[in-house]
Formats: C-alpha cells, structure tokens, sequence
C-alpha cells in the first residue's frame, strides 16, 4: 500500500533543500519506490510532499548512510508526517 510522508522544515532554506537534493538525487529522478515528490517554501521554511509505493521503500530510501549525511551537512533536522495513502488522482 502506498504511504506518504509531509517534511515541514520550520526555518529550513530553498539553499538547505537543494544541497540535500543534489546529494541524494543529482540527476533529479525519482529514487526506486518514490513515485511523486513536490517541494516548496512557505513562509515558514520548506514543504516537501512525497508518495512512496509502500512503507518498505520509503524506509529502504531514508536508512542510506549517504541521506543521512546529506541531512546531516545541510543542517536539516525534519520529522516528517506519515500516512497511509487512501487515494490519488492524476491528471
């Protein structure tokens, strides 16, 4: 079943989500099991969005030493929102 997570980075920059990007996704694809991902600034900092195809690919993705450390050097510290994704819709 497909899961999805919401990252509300409080204070976390554009800069800070693009030096974890680039590190974790330099060619901006999608990683195995991720099917969507949208990031944008609020007033408050980041809002990342990501539909996973189940619980054990998106674990898989985030328990990769280089995630961590790609976290960890741009200073970013976000407890993401889980759910159990119920339904989507596409264009």
């Amino acid at each position: 079943m497909a899961v999805g997570a919401v990252f509300l980075g409080k204070g976390i920059s554009q800069e800070q989500y693009e030096q974890v990007l680039h590190r974790v996704s330099p060619d901006n694809r999608l990683a195995p099991g991720l099917l969507y991902h949208a990031a944008g600034m609020t007033e408050e900092g980041l809002c990342v969005t990501e539909i996973w195809e189940s619980q054990e690919a998106m674990n898989q993705f985030f328990s990769k030493e280089e995630v961590g450390q790609a976290f960890q050097d741009a200073k970013v510290d976000i407890k993401p929102i889980f759910f159990q994704v119920v339904n989507i819709m596409d264009k």
